[in-house]
Formats: structure tokens, sequence, C-alpha cells
């Protein structure tokens, strides 16, 4: 689940800021964020939040004292740290939204079609820059993604742009098409690096040899002003992306918390307190 894990906290701060509203469940005042076109039928992990929140709450005597917006920037740490990756201190006091936005997260989460100045733009917006972005970017160095999300970049052909995927290695190509096909198979994963649980530099090694799985990946390596970074983070065993990784976790987990008497600590992560 750590890729999962670490996936849901980055939607839920691209959304509102780090706030825990991506745990809400739909209601008539809560415009649940879980279906999103970004969340619907593929952000996971609620109920391993859900668990969490309980042994936390226990631990802290019965009581709602750890707000689940910390809880999903501690997971998402151990997450890394579980699959080999950097470790870093978290930042806590963050506390819980009364409210959920689909229309934010359909339009402030990056989409896989994305190409380069629309990356940076939506970065940008969170007060993140170039080097977040491709830092964070490399948090898909564990984990998978569906086939829908892969399928035109893997056939050739960005229906999004219109305009030929051409910046892909073919035989990685042909490989990808013996499990997602043309007209069928959405929800069929592929991993999104050549070490799916292992947090390390392969993510970047794969987009110089045009192996990026999602076109949002590749557009971080097609001739534009982050290639340099790329080349940079896949060479010496990943030991700068390691450090800029965990950087950028902390400044990304810093978009607008809510603190002070702002928000709530909720009982159930899922829900606003009665």
């Amino acid at each position: 689940m750590g890729a999962s894990l670490l996936r849901l906290h980055f939607h839920d701060c691209f959304v509102q800021g780090c706030d825990g509203s991506i745990l809400l469940d739909a209601t008539p005042t809560i415009d649940s964020e879980k279906t999103a076109l970004p969340n619907n039928n593929s952000a996971r992990g609620f109920e391993v939040i859900d668990m969490i929140k309980a042994e936390v709450d226990k631990a802290c005597g019965g009581k709602p004292v750890v707000s689940c917006a910390d809880i999903l920037a501690v997971a998402a740490r151990d997450s890394v740290v579980a699959r080999g990756g950097s470790r870093w201190e978290v930042q806590l006091g963050r506390r819980d939204s009364t409210s959920a936005s689909r229309t934010t997260a359909n339009n402030d989460i990056p989409s896989p079609f994305m190409d380069l100045p629309a990356l940076k733009s939506s970065f940008q917006k969170q007060g993140l820059n170039e080097r977040d972005l491709v830092a964070l970017s490399g948090g898909h160095t564990i984990g998978f993604s569906q086939c829908q999300f892969f399928r035109n970049r893997i056939f050739n052909e960005n229906r999004i742009f219109n305009e030929t995927e051409a910046n892909i290695d073919a035989e990685f190509a042909r490989e990808r098409r013996a499990s997602c096909f043309a007209g069928s198979g959405d929800a069929n994963l592929g991993s999104l690096d050549g070490s799916p649980a292992r947090f390390d530099g392969s993510y970047f090694k794969n987009l110089v040899e045009k192996k990026g799985l999602l076109h949002s990946d590749q557009a971080l390596f097609a001739g534009g002003s982050t290639d340099s970074v790329v080349k940079g983070y896949g060479s010496n065993n990943g030991r700068s992306f390691w450090f800029d990784f965990a950087s950028s976790m902390v400044k990304m987990g810093n978009i607008k918390p809510l603190t002070g008497n702002r928000g709530q600590i909720r009982v159930n992560c899922r829900k606003v307190n009665a």
C-alpha cells in the first residue's frame, strides 16, 4: 500500500492544502473528492488510514488528538521508508477540514496527460518550483498505474493533445501492450518503473531511456528545462534525489495547513464531527 498512501497525501495537499479533505465521504453537504476524476476508482488506502487512526487514538487515551491530515503526512513518509527510501522529519500540527471540493480536485490535481508547461503551472500554483516538480514526480518510483492512463502513450498516440507520442522506446511500448489493450483492460496495471516495490532512482533512468509510463512522466525528459535535473537524479545512485525528495515532501506538506482554531480534529476521518 506504500505508493497508494503516498499518493493520498499528494492528492490531499493539492486540494485546499494538506487538510485531510480527500478522506471525507460524500454527504448532502460534502462534495467528496473521492469521486473526482483523478481519484475515482483509483485512490485507495482509506481503510488503512482508518486502522491507523484507531490505533493512534487508542495510544492517545481513546481521544482524537492527532488529525487525519497529520496521519496522512506521517503515513506517506513511513511508506517511503518502508520501501527503502529517504527519511525526513514530518512537521505536525495540521488540523482537519470541514469541507471538500471535487471541483478543485478535478482542476488542481495534475493529470497524467499533462505536458511540461502544464505540470510546471500546476505545481507553481501550489508554491512548488521546477525542482520540486521533478523530485515529487519521483514518487512514481514505486507503484503502478491503470492502463487507461497510459494506453494512448504506448499505442504511440496521445489523443488529449492530438499529437504523436514519439518520445517512447519501441520495445518498452510493445511490452506494455501485452497487458494494456487498444480497446479494453482499463484497470489493468503497469508498473511505473522497473522496480515498483523499491524506492530508488530507476524512475529517472527510465525517463532518460524513453521508458516513462505516463505522458506526464516522460514530459520531464523531452528536451525541456527539466532534463538536467532528471539526469542528475538518475546518477550517483539516486542520492541527490533522496535528499531533494525529502525536502520537497516537507515543502508540499506545508501547503495551506489549518492550524490554531481553524478546522477540527476529526473523530472519524471519513466525516466531519457532529
